[in-house]
């Protein structure tokens, strides 16, 4: 069976980030290495920083990203996109253009090799947090995304981008990435436990958004992986059909 990989986080763009370009071409040399024997690719939302697609307009920049995506559809490998909270503003550029399936809805349960997936970005997910819902729900309301889209590219992308870098920024002064909260504290954690309890058909439950590397035992027949990033860590999740394993991509070494 060929492999399907997962992958989440990149923020590529993000003003915050000094070695964004590198970062691309390295995002760029893994797709590359995997080209040959993947049977799908799953990006788990957050690739972008910011991404909002106008009507007539795209962002510029992530040429060797797209190209190679592109390049990977039209051989017939399954790129799957999810939204997440930073480049959630999709049209149809990356259906029509580069060949992506776009998952806009919150999650999604599919089946893989006999197996059930639960997929997702991530935020939104568990109980709390009410004052980041009520801002979620706001960047998906359809009125305030036409509202956004009628600021011209020149400022609506500024915002954007500053934005997420003065979020990147409060997290980085704040100490990074939060570690591992428990499992009586970890949001994500106990919202697959929750889920599992009247969903058991589930085997694996796979997460972006807290940039934490995760590989956790729900129950004899369910794991729950969080994936890491692409920035800092470089770690993907890999399923054979029999395995599902949490990886690190090192440039220059035997193809994942």
């Amino acid at each position: 069976m060929k492999p399907i990989y997962f992958i989440s986080d990149a923020h590529l763009g993000s003003w915050a980030i000094q070695h964004r370009r590198q970062q691309e071409r390295r995002l760029v040399s893994f797709l590359d290495s995997i080209k040959n024997h993947a049977a799908a690719i799953y990006l788990l939302g957050d690739i972008f920083d910011f991404w909002h697609e106008y009507r007539f307009t795209v962002p510029k920049g992530y040429t060797r990203l797209l190209g190679k995506i592109s390049e990977l559809t039209d051989s017939g490998i399954e790129v799957h996109f999810f939204t997440g909270n930073h480049d959630l503003w999709v049209r149809d550029y990356f259906e029509r253009e580069c060949g992506m399936i776009v998952h806009r809805e919150m999650s999604c349960t599919t089946e893989l090799y006999g197996k059930l997936f639960y997929l997702a970005h991530g935020d939104g997910l568990g109980s709390g947090d009410r004052k980041y819902k009520l801002l979620r729900s706001i960047f998906h309301n359809r009125t305030c995304q036409r509202l956004f889209a009628a600021l011209h590219p020149r400022w609506g992308m500024w915002f954007g981008l500053k934005w997420a870098e003065k979020s990147r920024t409060g997290h980085e002064n704040a100490g990074g990435v939060v570690p591992f909260l428990g499992a009586d504290k970890e949001k994500l954690l106990l919202f697959a436990k929750d889920y599992l309890k009247s969903h058991p058909d589930i085997n694996y439950f796979v997460f972006g958004h807290r940039h934490l590397q995760l590989d956790h035992t729900l129950s004899d027949d369910c794991r729950l992986l969080i994936l890491g990033d692409w920035i800092t860590q470089f770690t993907y999740a890999k399923y054979d059909g029999n395995r599902l394993t949490l990886e690190n991509y090192v440039e220059g070494e035997s193809n994942p």
